[in-house]
């Protein structure tokens, strides 16, 4: 504020008076343009006078939200309602957001006209108090962070599969329990958690109960990142801003996997626990123990080759459209592999099926330890080998060859005879861009044929389709 600034009082005590208010002036012209903002207000908004003088309500370095974290329009702007409806706005929260710093800042508002003789003589005063302190008493992210229940959020905007609801928040809980980081499920829908053994009837009540903006309580069958499967007691509930409008959705869930085990197993066993009214506790302890055992082995049988211990080919076609469909959402190139002992039939037929089956599983081992957690491998069948890895480039296909057949090149072993043996493989590869269109039956079976192509040259090398 100057003596030059038309429509202003040149008084030097008013001047003053603004200089050392304790709450944020700032004065629009009447086209948003700020012509004076005091000290206190510099200070809340975190800007110098530079920086805010001659700027409008336009000005790409800020942005307003409501107490939801709405962004407000430009016409929701307190100096642009103020014009707009021609009357005092008061005591509305707003949060503002500036360039410089992603913390929201809330203030109290409180705005005027001030009338001149035409609108170029007019100005639009706007007091404001920080009341951020108040409004972020606890930090409720950092509680949901640390809950052991797992929150997840999502938009209320779409719904329907395949694509809806989008997951916008996932906390520590989830990705414990799920296996998933945030990035990977950030954009994906809760539906990737469900499975073929996951109760339709439970997912239509919750479709139907996101539809009609309710909340809804179920109990659900997921599987985590591993396709283990767990049992979940969620309670879903919309969430609304100011205006009563559902914006989003929260599921609040608790791991009941254990819970749901022993109800299934007290239904089965109610009679007889009835008439074994002594030692009931210590009974149904060792029957749960006895069968997570069971399960475990179950487990292993259905996804672990019980000759090498590594992934089986059923995992593996699991874990391998996994990989296919991370890449095709990062836009990434996949390397398909099928891999072939060497002359294995002669060892076998030599040595006993003994020293067969220790040469796969020394090629299995060299494997597991050759792969990332994030890869895809198996044992395919009898000393057929496959996998599925993302690589940076088409140009790493041939270092990814070289070193696999060095890693298996360096496993020998002695028989009982004193016998040594050597072991290499064939190698098939085929480098893919991935696309909607993708088949990993189709790109294994180019590797396969790849590393034929392999063989006939002789062995002890890897082909590309």
């Amino acid at each position: 504020m100057n003596a030059k600034t038309p429509g202003f009082s040149n008084d030097l005590n008013l001047k003053r008076l603004l200089d050392n208010a304790h709450i944020g002036v700032v004065i629009h012209s009447w086209d948003t343009s700020v012509l004076y903002a005091n000290p206190v207000a510099l200070r809340l908004l975190r800007l110098s006078r530079a920086q805010i003088l001659g700027k409008i309500a336009y000005d790409p370095q800020w942005h307003f939200v409501d107490e939801s974290g709405r962004i407000l329009s430009v016409d929701e702007y307190p100096v642009t309602k103020v014009k707009q409806l021609n009357n005092p706005l008061i005591d509305e929260v707003v949060g503002v957001v500036d360039s410089s710093n992603d913390t929201i800042s809330w203030f109290l508002i409180n705005a005027y006209v001030e009338r001149g003789e035409s609108d170029t003589d007019s100005f639009v005063v706007v007091t404001f108090n920080d009341i951020t302190d108040k409004k972020q008493l606890y930090s409720f992210e950092e509680i949901v962070e640390n809950t052991q229940d797992l929150v997840i959020i999502t938009e209320a905007s779409t719904i329907d599969k395949p694509f809806g609801p989008k997951i916008v928040y996932v906390n520590k809980a989830f990705e414990t329990l799920t296996g998933y980081t945030s990035e990977e499920v950030i954009g994906e829908t809760p539906r990737i958690l469900q499975g073929a053994l996951t109760d339709k009837n439970s997912t239509d009540r919750i479709n139907k109960a996101l539809k009609d903006n309710q909340a809804i309580t179920e109990t659900l069958l997921n599987y985590d990142k591993q396709g283990r499967p767990y049992w979940i007691e969620m309670n879903i509930m919309p969430l609304t801003n100011k205006f009563g409008e559902v914006t989003n959705f929260v599921a609040i869930e608790r791991d009941v996997s254990e819970k749901k085990f022993h109800i299934e197993q007290l239904k089965s066993k109610n009679e007889e626990l009835k008439a074994l009214k002594v030692g009931l506790e210590k009974r149904v302890e060792e029957r749960t123990k006895e069968l997570m055992k069971f399960k475990v082995k179950l487990e292993q049988i259905a996804f672990i080759d019980q000759l090498t211990n590594i992934p089986n080919r059923r995992y593996f076609i699991d874990q391998a459209q996994k990989v296919i469909h991370l890449a095709r959402r990062n836009h990434l190139t996949l390397a398909f592999g099928f891999i072939d002992v060497d002359n294995f039939k002669t060892i076998n037929d030599q040595y006993g099926h003994v020293t067969g089956d220790t040469v796969l599983k020394v090629v299995a081992n060299r494997l597991a330890q050759s792969f990332r957690t994030e890869d895809a491998f198996c044992r395919h069948g009898g000393e057929e080998f496959a996998f599925v890895v993302a690589v940076s480039s088409k140009q790493c296909i041939s270092k990814l060859g070289d070193r696999l057949l060095n890693e298996i090149r360096n496993c020998s072993f002695t028989t009982e005879n004193d016998d040594e043996i050597n072991i290499t493989v064939s190698i098939g590869l085929k480098v893919t861009q991935v696309t909607e269109n993708t088949d990993l039956e189709s790109e294994i079976k180019d590797a396969d044929n790849a590393m034929y192509q392999a063989k006939k040259a002789g062995k002890d090398r890897y082909m590309v389709f």
